[in-house]
């Protein structure tokens, strides 16, 4: 038998029809290795465990990815998880995520750092971004719901930017505010 274990976003069919694993062979012929890759080939997959428990069982354990924010990519919005990977759709983007939104030159190391910028910002910090605008590696701007954007600049440094923002914000009521340079922050009343 095949058993699996960990999933909520794929089904039980789907990764047993995946890893192809093949019943009435022997436990101990089984090619775990393959399994294990044709499972971990899966974007929704950040990990996957495939172990033999005797006396007839093929264990999958997978652990899915987990969207940190939503990016909408050819027409279809999707979930983009810590390591900047997109795995999932959704129809809506769900309560509280930000959503990412790449610019004509944001390639795939523009959405990775996108994704480590919003992995650093704290979760009541998170829930106040409307959406992050990627232009660049290099050029990160976070759009607050309130309107109010913070240029960030890169990925660099995001957890120190992340404690300076919330800071500033707070204490300083500005349209814009620049925290590339975490160690001197600052922002400006006009565009």
């Amino acid at each position: 038998r095949v058993e699996v274990v960990g999933n909520s976003l794929l089904s039980d069919a789907r990764l047993r029809e995946v890893a192809d694993v093949p019943v009435g062979d022997q436990l101990a012929l089984v090619d775990l290795g393959r399994a294990d890759a044709r499972v971990g080939s899966l974007a929704e997959v950040e990990s996957v465990d495939v172990t033999r428990t005797w006396p007839d069982v093929v264990r999958i354990a997978v652990v899915e990815r987990t969207a940190v924010a939503a990016v909408e990519l050819a027409g279809r919005l999707r979930g983009l998880d810590a390591d900047g990977v997109v795995f999932r759709d959704y129809k809506v983007v769900p309560e509280g995520m930000p959503r990412v939104r790449p610019g004509a030159n944001a390639g795939t190391d523009a959405l990775r750092e996108a994704a480590t910028v919003v992995s650093a910002l704290p979760d009541d910090l998170v829930t106040r971004v409307d959406h992050v605008e990627v232009a660049t590696v290099d050029q990160i701007t976070l759009v607050m719901r309130d309107q109010r954007e913070v240029l960030w600049g890169s990925a660099e440094e995001s957890e120190l930017k992340a404690q300076v923002v919330d800071k500033l914000l707070a204490a300083q009521q500005a349209p814009y505010y620049d925290v590339s340079v975490p160690g001197n922050p600052t922002y400006r009343t006009t565009p």
